[in-house]
C-alpha cells in the first residue's frame, strides 16, 4: 500500500520522466506500479485515499499481547486443559472471570495450531474409499451381506445370508439361519465355491464391515480358498451398494409376508420361492432386462440381439413413429463396484485406461 505522500512523489517522478521523453508503462515498472494504477491515481483528486482492497490494518480492539498470553495460559492450564471453548467459557462465567468470548478462544487456538482434540477419546479415523474393481463375466465379482427376518417371539429374528454376483446379478448362494456368525457364512461360501468350481485367485467377495464379515472365521476361509476380501467403510451403506439393492427388492415384492415368520422352515420356504422368481422370471433394469439366470449364463447376447434386430425392422417398416435413436438394446459388458470418477469436461467419465485398471 502507498500512502498519499508516496504517492505524491512518485507521481511526480513519472511525470517527470514522461515529459522527458520515457514512456508511461516502462516508467511505472522501475518504480514498481502498472501504468493502469498511475491511471487511477490521476482521476482521483490528489487528497483520495487508496482505494485498493489489500491494505492489512490491525483492528483497534484486537487483543494484546499480554491478553493472549493469559487467554493461552487459561486454556491450557490444569484445570482446563483437557476441555473445549465451548466448555471453558461458561466455567470462567461462572467464576466470573471473563478472559475473551468462546469464538475468541477457538481462533486464538486455532491460530497457535492447539484446536485439536483436548480429551482422551479416540479421534476419528479417516476411512479411504474401497477399492475400484470390476467384472467383465461372471464368477469374478460377488456381493453379499445378512439381513434380519422377523419372527412372532419379539425381539428373535431369522438372519438370511446372501451372496450375488454383480455381473449377472444372480443369486448364487442363499441359506437363513437362526444366528448371525462367521461359522454360518463359511459353510455358505464353501459350499458357492464348490458348484461355481472357484479358482484361487479368480474371484472377489465385497461385504459391508459387519462383524461376521470381517472376522477371523470368514477371513481365514477366504484366505484357504483364495477368494480375495473386499469390505466397505464403516457406517457407509453405499459401498455395497448391490446387496443392499437386492434386499431392497426381495422384501417389497407383493410375496413378502404381511406377518413374521412362524419358524425357520417357513422362512425358508419362502425364500426359495423367492428366489426363484428373481434369477428366473425377474426382468432386471440394470441388465437391460433380462434375467439374472440368461445373463450368467451367457444367453443374454442372443436375446439382446434379437430384441435389436426387431425394433430396427419396426422402424425400417414405419419411420415416422420414430423421431429418434431406437431403444438401447446393447450388451453391458463392464459392471463396475465404487468405480474411481474422472472429471472430464464437466461430467464424471471412466476412460478406457482406467478400466482396465479397475479390472486388473
Amino acid at each position: 500500500m502507498s500512502s498519499l505522500p508516496q504517492r505524491t512523489s512518485v507521481g511526480a517522478l513519472i511525470a517527470e520522466a514522461v515529459l522527458g521523453g520515457a514512456r508511461l508503462a516502462p516508467a511505472c515498472e522501475l518504480l514498481g506500479f502498472s501504468e493502469r494504477t498511475f491511471q487511477r491515481w490521476q482521476l482521483g483528486t490528489p487528497e483520495s485515499p487508496d482505494g485498493r482492497t489489500l491494505r492489512h490494518e490491525a483492528p483497534a480492539h484486537k487483543f494484546s499481547v499480554l491478553e493472549r498470553a493469559t487467554l493461552l495460559a487459561v486454556a491450557n492450564s490444569a484445570e482446563f486443559g483437557h476441555l473445549a471453548p465451548s466448555q471453558i467459557v461458561p466455567r470462567l462465567a461462572d467464576q466470573q472471570r471473563y478472559v475473551g468470548s468462546e469464538s475468541t478462544f477457538y481462533r486464538v487456538l486455532r491460530e497457535e495450531n492447539q484446536l485439536a482434540h483436548r480429551r482422551a477419546e479416540r479421534v476419528p479415523q479417516k476411512r479411504s474409499k474401497p477399492r475400484a474393481v470390476a467384472a467383465t463375466e461372471p464368477d469374478q465379482l460377488f456381493s453379499w451381506d445378512i439381513t434380519y427376518l422377523p419372527t412372532t417371539i419379539h425381539g428373535i429374528y431369522l438372519y438370511l445370508y446372501l451372496f450375488v454376483d454383480v455381473f449377472s446379478r444372480k443369486i448364487v448362494a442363499w441359506q437363513i439361519y437362526a444366528e448371525e456368525n462367521g461359522e454360518n457364512a463359511s459353510e455358505v461360501m464353501k459350499d458357492l465355491c464348490r458348484r461355481e468350481n472357484i479358482k484361487p485367485g479368480q474371484l472377489i467377495l465385497h461385504s459391508d464391515n459387519g462383524g461376521s464379515m470381517k472376522g477371523a472365521t470368514m477371513l481365514a476361509t477366504l484366505q484357504k480358498l483364495g477368494v480375495m476380501a473386499s469390505l466397505s467403510r464403516p457406517a457407509v451403506s453405499n459401498d455395497n451398494p448391490y446387496s443392499e439393492s437386492l434386499f431392497r427388492t426381495l422384501k417389497y415384492r407383493p410375496a413378502y409376508p404381511l406377518k413374521a415368520f412362524a419358524d425357520i422352515a417357513a422362512a425358508r420356504t419362502w425364500a426359495t420361492t423367492l428366489i426363484e422368481w428373481y434369477n428366473h422370471e425377474h426382468r432386471h433394469s440394470a441388465i437391460r432386462f433380462v434375467t439374472p439366470t440368461q445373463r450368467h449364463g451367457g444367453l443374454d447376447t442372443a436375446i439382446l440381439q434379437r430384441r435389436s434386430a426387431l425394433y430396427a425392422t419396426a422402424r425400417a417398416r414405419n419411420p415416422r413413429r420414430w423421431t429418434g435413436t431406437a431403444r438401447n438394446w446393447r450388451r453391458i459388458d463392464v459392471v463396475y463396484l465404487n468405480p474411481e470418477k474422472i472429471e472430464q469436461e464437466g461430467e464424471s467419465k471412466i476412460t478406457p485406461e482406467n478400466k482396465l485398471k479397475m479390472a486388473a
